[in-house]
């Protein structure tokens, strides 16, 4: 065997088909037929080819490059490193490089320059940076819709953040809570303004409220927690929380722990008799003091956003799982397609998500 790189044409011959239909398989160009491509393909990844994308680029008139723009807090969420990480992967098997883009974002001519098209992740109507990527002149998928005055055509990929709240809700509705409240995330993405839209409206149609503390779109667990704790003081019937943040669930945790809130248990909505001495394992702590003869109603939490905080907390938190890493491949999947004329510009598909439910919402059913 020898060390010689292997060829388009090693790889048509060895495929028994021609070099033009062999590149045109590999590329997703052409009409070639579903299992000719299959076979092409097995046999390049059988050989090691590896296309020439130098070669490849000049041809097309292309940098071989996408640009990534992520929210300006995504560096320290687990979310958004997953997802780039899906996103890239995909990018490097139809041979293109992924470019981070820096959060303040640049002159859509400039970049447009760079790249061949954008991935645009969860853009924020305030973000300034989102117009100039989404009119720079290249395909565009947006990780979610654009809510901002509309540019150009842009395709996207989304998931039903509606749905996934309601699941929340309903799930520790169901699990014996009354009140639940929702730490909601701030700002004018489509994920947050869904999920406070949803939370409205779900409080409307069941006749129940749900209780609004807005939070920061990327809050710390210390935030979390300190909202938290003002929350269940100024709400003490609060019997579930929700926290949208990734990886905010372990201050919610916390919060609770302090005023004396059993995780994974239903609300108390009345006296219970509590054994042992005031003060003891389940006292509600307050500004004075635990209540003697009462227990503190438990509390049922759960994220909006699955992870290794809500995975690995010391009471492992229900959550939904966006499939971070999933999304990033489905984003830059959708634009390597229309960078191949297999997709339209603006073509919307849809990710699915999942309800994983652990012990912070009490024992399985």
């Amino acid at each position: 065997m020898t060390s010689r790189t292997v060829t388009l044409l090693d790889v048509a011959r060895a495929a028994g088909v021609s070099k033009s239909t062999a590149s045109d398989a590999l590329q997703g160009a052409g009409r070639v037929a579903e299992a000719t491509r299959d076979r092409v393909r097995a046999v390049a990844e059988e050989l090691g080819y590896r296309p020439n994308s130098a070669a490849r680029r000049l041809r097309r008139a292309s940098t071989g490059a996408v640009g990534l723009h992520l929210p300006a807090t995504a560096t320290r969420l687990d979310y958004y490193m997953n997802l780039a990480f899906g996103a890239v992967e995909r990018a490097q098997e139809d041979g293109l490089d992924v470019v981070l883009l820096a959060p303040s974002g640049a002159a859509g001519g400039r970049i447009a320059s760079r790249v061949d098209g954008l991935l645009v992740i969860d853009p924020e109507a305030g973000d300034d940076a989102v117009p100039g990527l989404l009119d720079a002149g290249v395909p565009v998928v947006t990780g979610e819709r654009y809510l901002g005055p509309a540019t150009g055509p842009s395709a996207a990929v989304v998931c039903d953040n509606a749905a996934s709240l309601t699941a929340l809700l309903d799930h520790v509705t169901e699990r014996g809570a009354r009140r639940p409240a929702l730490l909601a995330p701030a700002g004018s993405s489509a994920w947050a303004t869904a999920l406070r839209a949803t939370a409205r409206s779900w409080g409307r149609a069941r006749g129940v409220e749900v209780v609004l503390r807005t939070v920061p779109f990327a809050a710390t667990p210390g935030e979390a927690e300190t909202a938290t704790r003002e929350l269940l003081t100024a709400h003490p019937t609060v019997d579930a929380v929700i926290t949208a943040p990734d990886g905010s669930a372990p201050g919610v945790l916390r919060a609770a722990a302090a005023l004396g809130r059993e995780i994974g248990r239903p609300g108390d909505h009345g006296p219970r008799p509590v054994g042992g001495p005031p003060g003891g394992p389940g006292a509600p702590v307050g500004p004075e003091g635990p209540a003697p003869g009462r227990a503190a109603p438990g509390l049922l939490v759960a994220s909006c956003v699955d992870g290794t905080a809500t995975r690995g907390a010391g009471t492992p938190v229900t959550a939904v799982d966006l499939r971070p890493a999933a999304y990033g491949r489905a984003c830059a999947e959708l634009l390597c397609d229309i960078l191949a004329d297999r997709a339209a510009p603006d073509t919307v598909r849809r990710h699915a998500w999942s309800l994983e439910t652990r012990a912070s919402t009490g024992p399985p059913n």
